[in-house]
């Protein structure tokens, strides 16, 4: 079986969540407050973020100059991407983050030709414009990552999963084999979801080795 490799950005593929500092710099407005409302939730996170980037009036540039050499990348993420290239394991990304920051950060570490799936951004002075597009090409409120994930499946791929949030609890349940940290670790952990725990890519290399 032809196997896929989906990973998650802000949390996972990264130390630190790259939207919250941007919004903590750049929201006018309380942000935080619909933070509450998706941990709760309340709302999905398509809607948080749809709702909190509206509150970010900069342009794009000034977004890239604010990140530059604040995006720390977890270590080993490399070596996870040429493992992957060794193997002919196809490696995706599949983020609730922003396209234009995840983009320059994969530039920024020369890893450019990783196909990626996120929020689109668009900037406008009255404060910024983000959707969520599916496989379909149709536009989606929330289950932004799953749709990927049943896609690949569909597609005939077995699905190694990557991943650190609530976000990624729904995909996580669709794939064969999961890599958990953070919040999707806790919760395999809480409903004995088959998962490995990951601090590293090194390790996930490893593991992923023994399947």
């Amino acid at each position: 079986m032809k196997t896929l490799v989906q990973c998650d950005f802000d949390g996972t593929i990264t130390e630190e969540d790259t939207s919250f500092f941007l919004l903590d710099a750049f929201a006018q407005g309380d942000w935080r407050r619909l933070l509450q409302d998706y941990k709760a939730h309340k709302i999905s996170v398509g809607e948080f973020n749809t709702k909190a980037f509206a509150m970010v009036k900069a342009d794009k540039h000034t977004l890239l100059e604010a990140i530059k050499g604040k995006v720390k990348v977890r270590a080993g993420f490399h070596e996870l991407v040429n493992y992957c290239l060794k193997e002919d394991f196809k490696l995706v990304i599949v983020s609730n983050g922003l396209d234009f920051y995840i983009e320059a950060t994969l530039k920024d570490l020369g890893l450019e030709n990783i196909e990626v799936h996120a929020a689109q951004a668009s900037f406008h002075t009255e404060g910024m414009e983000v959707q969520y597009v599916g496989p379909d090409g149709k536009r989606l409120a929330d289950g932004f990552k799953e749709a990927y994930t049943k896609s690949f499946l569909k597609l005939g791929y077995r699905v190694i999963y990557m991943g650190n949030g609530d976000s990624d609890v729904a995909p996580a349940k669709y794939a064969h084999h999961v890599f958990a940290t953070g919040e999707l670790l806790a919760y395999c952990r809480e409903n004995n979801l088959n998962y490995k725990p990951f601090d590293n890519f090194i390790d996930v290399v490893r593991y992923i080795d023994l399947l």
